[in-house]
């Protein structure tokens, strides 16, 4: 699965459909009913950047929206911590929590790092995200959460086809660190914090478009970005709790240098030129 963060409104089409599907609904020997409240396994976070201090970075602000579900890892946690064959991978590399033999293993939960696995009270088992391996099995081509995203951010099939797309965007997997090999990539994923500003013609009070903007640590390392017509300028994926020495230059107007240490998303404010 590729889900393309670009392209997602926040719609909640996707999460919707997820209980649509499963709540109510017993589609054993893959998954038990879904309770209507508690479980989302196709869940939309909201996170709200810039908003930190007395004002925050307003107005350079930013709404990312994560659509998060079952990774679906090749070297999946919740397989080892399940007993007794609770847990497992099909041949087609979905992962499956069986619903009869994993009553009881609440284990199976905590051992899923991405937070990803709920606990069904009422029926005393583990249960996910089984990308409607109920329906694929039918012969349907995709998940109900894919059919029904409007702005059709999330993609789905199998990895040989959508390697050359994966490549191509650039997408990537979510916390690559956790070394679980998974199977949902993202595109757009943030990477780290923004430094942010507006530049504003001196003389004329213009907004200053096509200015060039560096970021560069203590090593040498650079990020670059230019100014858009309305002046504004975003560098991004930059690491926490550093320092950045940025130059801002545009031929004919004087060059701006100021040092920033990271602890935050950050706003430079207006910047005359």
């Amino acid at each position: 699965m590729i889900i393309d963060l670009t392209k997602c409104v926040s719609c909640h089409n996707c999460q919707v459909a997820c209980k649509d599907e499963h709540v109510d609904n017993d589609w054993s020997p893959i998954a038990k009913p879904q309770p209507e409240m508690g479980h989302f396994w196709m869940k939309v976070n909201e996170k709200i950047r810039g908003t930190t201090g007395t004002f925050g970075t307003i107005p350079k602000v930013k709404v990312e929206y994560t659509p998060v579900i079952c990774m679906h890892c090749v070297d999946a946690p919740c397989v080892k911590a399940g007993t007794g064959g609770a847990v497992y991978t099909r041949p087609d590399g979905i992962v499956i929590i069986d619903p009869v033999k994993s009553v009881g293993q609440k284990q199976v939960v905590a051992s899923c790092p991405y937070g990803v696995v709920y606990w069904n009270d009422q029926l005393n088992i583990p249960q996910k995200c089984t990308f409607c391996a109920h329906l694929l099995d039918k012969g349907w081509e995709l998940p109900r959460c894919v059919e029904s995203c409007q702005g059709y951010a999330i993609t789905f099939g199998e990895y040989a086809d959508l390697q050359k797309t994966i490549q191509q965007t650039g997408a990537v997997t979510m916390h690559p660190e956790f070394g679980l090999k998974t199977n949902v990539y993202y595109v757009g994923l943030s990477k780290g914090l923004f430094i942010a500003g507006a530049l504003v013609d001196s003389k004329t009070d213009d907004c200053v478009e096509g200015a060039d903007v560096t970021v560069t640590d203590s090593t040498g390392q650079t990020l670059t970005a230019k100014s858009d017509n309305f002046g504004d300028f975003w560098v991004k994926d930059l690491a926490a709790n550093k320092t950045y020495d940025v130059t801002i230059s545009k031929s004919g107007m004087t060059t701006v240098k100021k040092s920033v240490t990271l602890n935050d998303d950050t706003n430079l404010g207006d910047i005359l030129l």
